[in-house]
C-alpha cells in the first residue's frame, strides 16, 4: 500500500499568520480533568490560517465562494515540482516544466518547512504576475505553494492572486512539501465547507501514483 503523505500544517498557537490576520486559538470550555463529562473546545482562527484554500471570491467581488468549489478540481492527479529559486518564480521557470498534461500543480520551494517555525517570514518565494498568467494559459485549474501567499510580501495589489482567481483557478497556500519528492500524486484537498466564505483551512494529503 502506498504511503499517504499529509502536507497539511498543524493548526496551533505556534502557527505563523499573515500580518494582520487573526491568530489561531484553541480554548477549552469543558475539561474532564476539571470533573466535567467531556472535553470541549472553542476554535478561533482566520479563513486563511495554515494550509488553506483561496476561492475566487477572495479577490473577485462576484467570484465563487469556497463552499461552491467543485470537488472534481480539489481531488485528483496533482504534480509536485521543485523550483529552487531565491525569490520570484518567473514564467521561464514554469515553461521549462512542460505542464501540458497537468491541471493541478503544487510548487515546492525553499519555503517548505518554514511554517513549522512560529515567526512570520516575509522573504518567501512567490509567483510573478507573468508566471501566474502562464499557468492560466497552460490550463491549470489548481495551483498550490508552500507558504502563506502566492504573492510577494508586502503587496498592495496582489497581482498573482488576481490573475489566477479571476480565471477561476483555485489557489492552495500554506502547504508543507518538505517531505515530498517531485512527481505525480493523487491529491485530496478538502477545505471546510463554510457557506459564503472567501477561503477556508483545508486538510491536504497526497498518495504517490503507481
Amino acid at each position: 500500500m502506498s504511503k499517504i503523505i499529509d502536507v497539511t500544517v498543524p493548526l496551533s498557537a505556534d502557527l505563523p499568520v499573515w500580518p494582520g490576520d487573526p491568530a489561531f486559538r484553541l480554548e477549552f470550555t469543558q475539561r474532564m480533568a476539571d470533573g466535567q463529562h467531556c472535553n470541549l473546545s472553542r476554535l478561533s482562527l482566520g479563513s486563511h490560517a495554515g494550509t488553506h484554500v483561496d476561492a475566487p471570491y477572495h479577490f473577485v467581488a462576484d467570484g465563487t465562494t469556497v463552499d461552491e468549489l467543485p470537488l472534481e478540481i480539489l481531488i485528483g492527479k496533482a504534480r509536485v515540482v521543485s523550483v529552487p529559486v531565491r525569490d520570484a518564480i518567473g514564467r521561464e521557470h514554469l515553461e521549462a516544466l512542460d505542464l501540458r498534461d497537468d491541471i493541478r500543480l503544487l510548487i515546492k520551494t525553499r519555503n517548505s518547512g518554514t511554517l513549522q517555525q512560529p515567526a512570520f517570514h516575509g522573504d518567501f518565494v512567490y509567483l510573478t504576475p507573468d508566471a501566474a498568467t502562464y499557468l492560466v494559459q497552460a490550463g491549470l485549474k489548481l495551483v498550490g505553494i508552500d507558504y502563506l501567499s502566492i504573492d510577494r510580501h508586502p503587496s498592495k495589489d496582489h497581482p498573482a492572486h488576481h490573475v489566477l482567481l479571476e480565471a477561476g483557478v483555485v489557489v492552495v497556500e500554506g502547504l508543507d512539501l518538505s517531505q515530498v519528492e517531485p512527481g505525480e500524486y493523487d491529491m485530496t484537498c478538502l477545505p471546510l465547507r463554510v457557506a459564503g466564505a472567501d477561503g477556508a483551512p483545508a486538510r491536504v494529503v497526497l498518495k504517490p501514483r503507481m
